[in-house]
């Protein structure tokens, strides 16, 4: 992390200064890879897991450009909670998530049920339940199965299709969303 010699502040820390006043004039979007390209961009994560009781509030991208120590911190966050193994996340899902998340006009954090999985915990999985995908993108970072406690699983998927960017599953039954950085496409109910 660079450290400013005169103040202090590493980098992290002033951009974090920054967007805790520009956070709340960030534009509206209608498309996740549609953001407003100038001052005051920002894209946001505010998470927390059930299973790790950990949270994640970090803001990983300022005017087009990726913060790779939030998008480590996200990588970690993101891990398959049952081995502890890190993958690197693929950012069109973060893109998607914020934006989806913007969209929903909620302060509330995404809960994340699940986020990157290994080959093993992914065959576990496909053993006990029948909608678990053999290829599924939790594999190489590209997914996440996600919940807002208020709103309605169809709420957060709406807001995902409506970014028109990757694939978004209804599991009402199961109480969640998932979004992907896959081919645009929706199914579930």
């Amino acid at each position: 992390m660079t450290r400013n010699n005169l103040t202090g502040f590493s980098r992290r820390a002033l951009l974090g200064i920054f967007a805790a006043t520009a956070v709340t004039a960030a534009p509206k979007f209608a498309n996740a890879f549609a953001f407003n390209r100038g001052a005051g961009d920002i894209r946001r994560l505010k998470m927390y897991s059930g299973r790790t009781g950990e949270r994640l509030d970090t803001i990983y991208w300022v005017d087009g450009d990726y913060i790779p120590e939030a998008l480590a911190e996200i990588d970690h966050f993101f891990r398959d909670w049952r081995n502890n193994r890190v993958h690197r996340i693929d950012t069109r899902t973060l893109d998607i998530m914020s934006a989806a998340h913007s969209l929903l006009r909620v302060d509330e954090p995404y809960m994340l049920l699940s986020g990157y999985r290994s080959p093993e915990t992914n065959a576990m999985l496909r053993r006990n339940s029948r909608g678990v995908a053999q290829n599924s993108r939790h594999l190489v970072g590209q997914a996440a199965d996600l919940r807002v406690r208020s709103r309605t699983v169809r709420q957060v998927a709406q807001a995902a299709i409506a970014c028109s960017a990757g694939g978004v599953g209804l599991y009402s039954r199961s109480d969640f969303t998932h979004m992907d950085c896959g081919p645009v496409r929706s199914w579930g109910g």
